[in-house]
C-alpha cells in the first residue's frame, strides 16, 4: 500500500521526533550504510535476512530513508532547530495527512468491497426454465402491469409465504414497476 518513500518517511518521522541534532547526524550516517549494505546485498543476490524476502524494497527503503533522514537534518539547520519537532515540520506533515487519506481511502474501499461481498452472498442468482403453458401465464401477466417477465418473477419471489407445514404460497398483488 506504501511506496517506499511513504515507509521512510513514517519511520524518520516517528524516530526522529524529539532528536538533537547530533542524534540526527548519526542517523543519516547510519542510513548511509544500511542503504550502502543493501545495495550491495542486493547486487549479490539472496535475501538479506530470515525476515526479509524482498531485498529490492529493504534497499528502497533504505535509499529513501538516507534521503529522508537528510532532508530532517537539512531542515533542522535552515530553521536552526535544536530538536527535530515533527508538528513544526511543514512537509513532512503534508505527506503524513496524504498518506493518512491515501490509507482511510484504501480502506473505506476494502469496507464497501467486502460489505458488496456480504450482501452478494445473501442474493441468489437463478434460471428459471417454465414449460410453455406457464411460461404463457407469466409473459401475459407481465405485459398487463407493463413489467419484464423476469421483474414479476422477482415480485412473486419477494412475496412467498412458507407456511409451517411446509407449503409455499404467494398471497394476491398486483406487480409494480
Amino acid at each position: 500500500m506504501w511506496s517506499a518513500q511513504d515507509v521512510a518517511r513514517d519511520q524518520v518521522r516517528r524516530q526522529a521526533s524529539g532528536l538533537a541534532m547530533a542524534a540526527v547526524a548519526g542517523k543519516v550516517a547510519e542510513a548511509a550504510v544500511r542503504e550502502r549494505e543493501t545495495a550491495e546485498q542486493l547486487r549479490r543476490g539472496g535475501p538479506v535476512s530470515e525476515f526479509q524476502t524482498d531485498p529490492e524494497r529493504l534497499a528502497a527503503i533504505w535509499a529513501a530513508k538516507h534521503v529522508e533522514w537528510r532532508r530532517v537534518r537539512d531542515l533542522m539547520t535552515r530553521a536552526g532547530w535544536g530538536v527535530y519537532e515533527p508538528e513544526r515540520d511543514i512537509e513532512g506533515s503534508a505527506w503524513a495527512r496524504e498518506r493518512e487519506e491515501r490509507r482511510a481511502g484504501v480502506l473505506a474501499a476494502r469496507a464497501a468491497f467486502e460489505a458488496r461481498r456480504r450482501e452478494g452472498a445473501d442474493e441468489l442468482r437463478a434460471e428459471l426454465w417454465l414449460s410453455a403453458a406457464p411460461s404463457r401465464l407469466v409473459r401475459a401477466a407481465a405485459g398487463r402491469a407493463g413489467v419484464a417477465p423476469v421483474q414479476l418473477l422477482a415480485q412473486l419471489a419477494e412475496r412467498v409465504v412458507v407456511g409451517e407445514d411446509g407449503t409455499v404460497s404467494v398471497p394476491p398483488f398486483t406487480p409494480s414497476r
